[in-house]
């Protein structure tokens, strides 16, 4: 799977593709996504969580010819980031003719403690 050029500022890269699920996405700590000391800057963790909607999106498409544009994000930052692996997967709720509505979520030790999840909204370009 290829991933949007962001992808490779946050050092990302696909670390499973559950069937009937979008993709996880996994980020390495380091020096350039540090925002306090010993945590992640909390820019890279919206990174983070909106590549992983896009690329759950994507996937969701199948091999349709179409450009997705964020509408909306919203975050909600749940614990700091430490400096540790982090992983984010988006679940796609509603793929709509023109919009689609997916939710993120980022984990380090554990799915069930997640560090951040995201609401977002897309509009769907179809060609």
């Amino acid at each position: 799977m290829k991933l949007p050029p962001y992808a490779d500022l946050l050092n990302l890269s696909v670390a499973a593709e559950p069937a009937g699920e979008g993709p996880i996405l996994a980020m390495p700590f380091d020096a350039d996504i540090v925002g306090r000391p010993g945590f992640l800057h909390g820019g890279a963790i919206g990174g983070l969580l909106e590549m992983a909607a896009i690329v759950a999106l994507h996937a969701a498409l199948g091999d349709e010819d179409a450009r997705v544009k964020p509408v909306n994000v919203t975050i909600d930052f749940m614990r700091g980031g430490r400096d540790k692996p982090t992983r984010a997967q988006g679940i796609v709720r509603r793929l709509g003719t023109r919009v689609a509505n997916v939710d993120a979520i980022a984990w380090q030790d554990a799915r069930e403690k997640p560090i951040a999840g995201a609401r977002m909204n897309y509009l769907i370009a179809r060609n």
